[in-house]
């Protein structure tokens, strides 16, 4: 029988296992979305979708560091977390106040609201349990 803490700090386990998951959601969603956006209708909306592939990427960067354990790990997911809310918060303001800029949607437009504003709720719940307790035990591995 193992021990109730034996997981405490990793990241694949309990919230940390929810938080993955949806990330994993959203690579594939956005790597896919924008790989077939730009390979057929690039002159359509050049800024959206190279904004597109920008989250994509950031997207693969939080997925790759939040399923590893150590230092190194913890510290790229911290920073690509803050990355990605600030990319929420300017491309959601972005598009709001000049739509015209966006003849498409990003996955960070309008804050995420067409992906039910969970492209803004993400990073927050990402930077909150990496930051507590728990998830702090992870990164010191």
């Amino acid at each position: 029988m193992r021990h109730p803490e034996a997981h405490a700090g990793d990241r694949r386990h309990g919230p940390g296992r929810v938080i993955l998951a949806l990330y994993l959601v959203f690579v594939i969603g956005t790597v896919s979305r924008s790989a077939a956006q730009i390979s057929t209708r690039w002159h359509e909306a050049p800024l959206a979708y190279g904004l597109s592939a920008f989250a994509a990427l950031v997207y693969v960067v939080v997925f790759v560091s939040l399923s590893v354990r150590g230092r190194v790990a913890w510290w790229v997911s911290v920073v690509a977390l803050s990355v990605e809310l600030a990319g929420v918060l300017v491309v959601g303001t972005w598009s709001m106040v000049a739509p015209e800029m966006f003849p498409d949607a990003t996955v960070w437009s309008d804050y995420g609201l067409g992906y039910l504003l969970i492209p803004l709720v993400l990073p927050v719940v990402g930077l909150w349990w990496l930051l507590s307790p728990r998830g702090a035990r992870a990164g010191a591995a």
